[in-house]
């Protein structure tokens, strides 16, 4: 597997973490687990398809996937390659008008939500591409022919970012009285801008920055206690359906 990052122009960088390109010369799978970002694919060659709870599916030559309560694994044919978007939280809805919540645990073709003729351009333009820098290049034209100027919700990025802070360890109802509001109206705000509950986005940063500090833990009991999870079963459980994998057995494998 070849994996080669760019950053985004400034212009962008409000709104997009990173452009990756995934190349596979022999044909892999891969496991994706959740993230709390937004992701845009566009496959550059190949047939890439996905498997959610064994049913597996072939990825449109370009697609959104929402923000997702379980992992997915993802195969690449030979020579396959793809090219997405990570969004920043929030960023997705400076380009599409669909609330980001009808995306959560999906992963739809550009062209059901945007005008085809737009979405056909830019998958042609893809394959002509010479280069990945062109490539990058292009996408970023589509951001920007899709871009629309909005008022933002501070009170949403404020959540975010304390959510961030804590690491997904901080209880909604805590989050609620640092922001004056109640939960309703909140929560409705907080799935159309995000695309997740605010305890579905929470309980995403908290799993993975647990397993991305796992190797500086003295045990995998005290790191999980000092995340908040109190119950070693509900713990377990969790985990096994954001990875696929009991704690251990994940530790232990080549997949993360």
């Amino acid at each position: 597997m070849n994996v080669k990052n760019f950053f985004p122009s400034a212009q962008l960088q409000p709104f997009v973490k990173s452009f990756t390109i995934i190349e596979s010369e022999g044909g892999m799978q891969n496991r994706i687990l959740p993230d709390a970002s937004i992701i845009m694919a566009f496959s550059l060659q190949g047939k890439i398809s996905y498997a959610d709870d064994n049913v597996h599916t072939i990825i449109p030559s370009s697609a959104i996937t929402g923000l997702k309560r379980s992992y997915r694994m993802v195969t690449y044919p030979e020579k396959g390659a793809v090219l997405l978007v990570k969004f920043t939280e929030a960023g997705a809805t400076a380009f599409f008008d669909i609330p980001l919540h009808e995306f959560f645990n999906e992963t739809i073709a550009l062209d059901a939500f945007l005008k085809q003729p737009k979405v056909s351009q830019v998958n042609e333009q893809l394959i002509e591409a010479k280069t990945d820098a062109e490539r990058v290049t292009i996408v970023e034209n589509f951001l920007y022919s899709l871009y629309k100027e909005r008022t933002k919700d501070r009170l949403v990025y404020s959540a975010v970012q304390q959510i961030v802070n804590n690491q997904g360890n901080i209880r909604i109802h805590d989050l609620l009285a640092s922001l004056d509001i109640s939960q309703d109206p909140f929560e409705k705000r907080f799935r159309k801008a995000i695309g997740a509950s605010p305890k579905q986005f929470a309980e995403i940063v908290r799993l993975r920055a647990l397993i991305s500090q796992h190797a500086n833990a003295e045990s995998l009991t005290d790191l999980a206690f000092s995340f908040g999870y109190f119950d070693q079963a509900h713990f377990i459980k969790s985990f096994k359906s954001f990875t696929g994998q009991p704690p251990r057995q994940f530790f232990q494998s080549k997949f993360w």
